[in-house]
């Protein structure tokens, strides 16, 4: 009996043993997020970054998006295909999404996207998404962020486009909202409270205006908002294992005719990205050592078709 007591003594002891060292578990690739920043119509890039992803088989486990990386990752994540989100870029302009308004809070409205959501996207709320998404908006009266994770899509994603001084403010239970740009412009941070272990951040770097000189007020208005997000960049930038930067400078804000080169310059700079992203799928999470510094990824000025 003595030898017996011994011999399960012996077996619990291996048995814990291998619990401990996690024998027998299949090691797992890192969670990867998809920081989607603002940039009005630039944001067609995003699209191509999802399509070279897709095409490599990354996974992509959550989302956020802030502007019209809201608009874009709310589609992408409700269901709606890489080749659908192509087709539509062709046909969308300004007022797919907004309407011409007299108000002291802004020139245009952008209530017609709620139509646009309700066509486009394949589910209603949060909780139905096929990827966990973050949508990022910014408290007009306190400056505070707020990120949206739960219920109805539509109204946290107009409220994140909502650029002050071209549209008006959102109002969702009582609060004030306007653009998501404002305390995240590339939602990385989001991403790491919903728990990303690697965060790739998209950046749609570039001028309002083409030539320098502003054609409007809204190219002031976005080039000052511009220059301010430069000079807060490191706040998301340290929160970021990787950065796009698709080459979107000889782009319009409204450049929306233009979805096919966009589409492309987002392409571009993901296939340049390409093999730090694959890198991380080569070891298990357990031997990832967290980044010290950020590889920023922006490939060389594309040519107009």
């Amino acid at each position: 009996m003595k030898s017996l007591g011994k011999i399960i003594r012996s077996v619990q002891a291996f048995g814990r043993e291998l619990s401990r060292k996690g024998v027998g578990t299949e090691p797992r690739s890192p969670v990867i997020g998809l920081a989607l920043g603002g940039g009005f119509a630039r944001g067609m890039a995003h699209i191509g970054v999802l399509k070279v992803l897709e095409e490599e088989g990354i996974p992509i486990r959550l989302i956020a998006g802030t502007s019209v990386g809201a608009l874009i990752g709310a589609s992408y994540c409700s269901g709606v295909s890489v080749q659908e989100l192509e087709a539509l870029s062709r046909s969308v302009r300004f007022a797919t999404f907004a309407r011409w308004t007299v108000s002291r809070f802004g020139f245009a409205s952008n209530d017609r996207m709620v139509a646009f959501l309700a066509r486009t996207l394949k589910v209603k709320t949060f909780e139905e998404l096929r990827i966990p998404l973050g949508v990022t908006a910014t408290n007009f009266n306190t400056g505070e962020a707020v990120v949206f994770h739960s219920g109805e899509i539509s109204d946290p994603v107009r409220a994140s486009c909502a650029y002050p001084g071209m549209f008006l403010p959102v109002n969702i239970r009582g609060q004030w909202l306007v653009d998501g740009m404002l305390s995240h412009p590339v939602p990385s941070r989001p991403l790491r409270d919903m728990g990303a272990e690697r965060v790739l951040a998209v950046h749609l770097k570039g001028q309002w205006s083409k030539d320098g000189a502003p054609r409007h007020l809204f190219d002031v208005i976005g080039q000052s908002f511009a220059i301010a997000q430069d000079q807060m960049s490191h706040l998301w930038r340290g929160a970021a294992d990787i950065v796009v930067e698709p080459d979107v400078a000889g782009f319009a804000y409204d450049d929306f005719k233009r979805a096919g080169e966009l589409i492309r310059a987002g392409e571009v700079a993901m296939r340049k990205a390409l093999p730090d992203v694959l890198r991380w799928m080569e070891k298990p999470v357990e031997a990832l050592i967290p980044t010290t510094s950020t590889p920023v990824v922006t490939p060389a000025p594309m040519s107009a078709d």
